[in-house]
């Protein structure tokens, strides 16, 4: 039986802020519980669109210094959900953000989407080695919405989990239910607070049609109930903010179309062994469920 003192888990995401939206409440769960918590960010997400306008002299198309800044929101965000092991794949800029897909971004030299996959597992293997988790979470093939990064911290997952050759036991990817989305979208559109996030004007879509992630429903395996650390979550989330803004319980990224922050957050197991599910669903509740 692995205790709570002995379990750990390792997220790799791809840029500064993608750890606190999509898995915020799950690593506050673990970390407070006592598990070992390791954060691997691939980039410094120097592409990033500046929400706030006296911010905007970041932004890569001006000044620059985007990424160097966004260092210090990310070590914002991992104290409040305490989380105090992190690292950037290669060191900080080792690799540089891409830029979404089909933009100029992805031809610059050093971006993580021209990155040699081998050479990126083996540095990913070294934390591995070193920290030993049994979990390793990160994003399916397809990266959650199709960022070349994320696509490409999915292949540098899934190489360094075959090469680490069973040390780890259980390979997850983010995931939210299209169900999960309706309820949200929904509850947005019966607020009453006037189309507006954090004082910024915010958008609406009709359906999860629109919205360009979502996973299916039969294709989640596993939920995880954090709401105890939603606020942590939403506290980290804030701690971002050149690229979120935040009225909670709903936030928006730069492209300002409003959605609701969740403490359940849910996986799709991609290997290892699933445990014992709970609920209709049949979902597993812990990461680390069906571990000896």
């Amino acid at each position: 039986m692995i205790t709570s003192g002995s379990r750990r888990v390792l997220f790799v995401h791809a840029h500064p802020d993608d750890e606190s939206i999509e898995t915020g409440a799950t690593m506050a769960k673990y970390a407070a519980e006592g598990a070992g918590v390791t954060l691997v960010t691939c980039t410094l997400g120097e592409l990033g669109q500046v929400i706030p306008a006296e911010r905007a002299h970041l932004a890569f198309d001006r000044d620059g210094g985007l990424g160097e800044h966004r260092i210090g929101e990310l070590a914002a965000a991992c104290q409040a959900l305490g989380v105090t092991d992190h690292r950037f794949l290669g060191g900080p800029g080792r690799w540089r953000d891409s830029g979404m897909m089909g933009t100029a971004g992805n031809e610059l030299p050093g971006c993580f989407w021209l990155a040699d996959v081998a050479e990126a597992a083996r540095l990913l293997l070294a934390v591995i080695t070193e920290v030993r988790p049994q979990v390793l979470v990160s994003y399916d093939a397809r990266g959650f919405y199709g960022h070349p990064d994320h696509i490409q911290a999915h292949r540098v997952s899934k190489r360094a989990f075959e090469l680490a050759d069973g040390l780890v036991s259980k390979f997850y990817a983010t995931a939210v239910p299209k169900s999960a989305l309706a309820e949200a979208m929904a509850l947005l559109a019966d607020d009453a607070r006037g189309g507006q996030l954090g004082g910024v004007e915010f958008s609406r879509v009709e359906s999860v049609a629109g919205l360009p992630f979502g996973t299916d429903d039969a294709n989640v395996s596993t939920q995880i109930d954090a709401t105890d650390y939603l606020e942590a979550k939403l506290a980290a989330m804030r701690a971002h903010g050149t690229q979120i803004a935040v009225d909670s319980p709903f936030f928006a990224l730069s492209d300002m179309v409003g959605r609701k922050a969740l403490g359940t957050e849910h996986y799709t197991l991609l290997a290892g062994p699933r445990g014992p599910g709970a609920g209709p669903d049949g979902r597993e509740t812990d990461l680390f469920a069906g571990i000896g």
